[in-house]
């Protein structure tokens, strides 16, 4: 089993020495580079970079710059997705947010996980678990998201929080760590 099959499976993989998963990463940083230098008011130009770094998009996606990412192919936003300034998404494992998400700045979502064992995490080892994000759904400023999180529809996570458990459906969620601290009426 190669490295990046390994990391698709949860498994624990070598991300500092693998070949492959380094050529993958140095691409995807470079068109991340070239987005983030281009100019604000060049809106086609950002529109086809970006289709070219995240992995499945739908039509209405717009990311200002600063915005890094580790492979892209792993991500997939659904409609009307909006990021401001300075996201993260360190994409080990899949990332997959749905319709009308909003991320306000300064905004990270790792799937990365290192090995507690030093020994183990010296040698380059870490292991990738997939983060989820429903439709309808706010991020505040400086969130930070951890791996293997789902996020449910509908939910607002306040500024600042770090979500280290699952979110459901309808609620306000803030805090480090991230909690519920109301559930948010349907008022359809």
């Amino acid at each position: 089993m190669t490295e990046k099959e390994k990391c698709a499976n949860g498994l624990l993989y070598n991300a500092n020495y693998d070949q492959e998963l380094i050529n993958d990463r140095m691409k995807i940083k470079d068109l991340c580079q070239d987005y983030n230098q281009l100019k604000n008011s060049d809106i086609e130009g950002r529109n086809f970079l970006i289709k070219k770094i995240v992995g499945k998009t739908q039509e209405n996606l717009y990311i200002e710059p600063n915005f890094w990412c580790d492979y892209g192919y792993n991500i997939e936003v659904g409609e009307n997705f909006y990021a401001n300034h300075n996201l993260v998404i360190l994409d080990c494992a899949k990332v997959t947010f749905g319709d009308n998400v909003f991320i306000g700045p300064n905004c990270s979502f790792y799937t990365a996980n290192h090995p507690i064992d030093a020994k183990q995490r010296n040698e380059g080892l870490e292991s990738a678990h997939p983060i989820k994000v429903g439709d309808n759904v706010w991020f505040g400023g400086n969130v930070t998201v951890l791996p293997g999180i789902s996020i449910g529809n509908n939910s607002v996570i306040g500024a600042g929080s770090v979500v280290a458990k699952d979110i459901p459906d309808n609620v306000v969620a803030v805090g480090n760590p991230c909690k519920v601290i109301k559930n948010i009426e349907n008022k359809n």
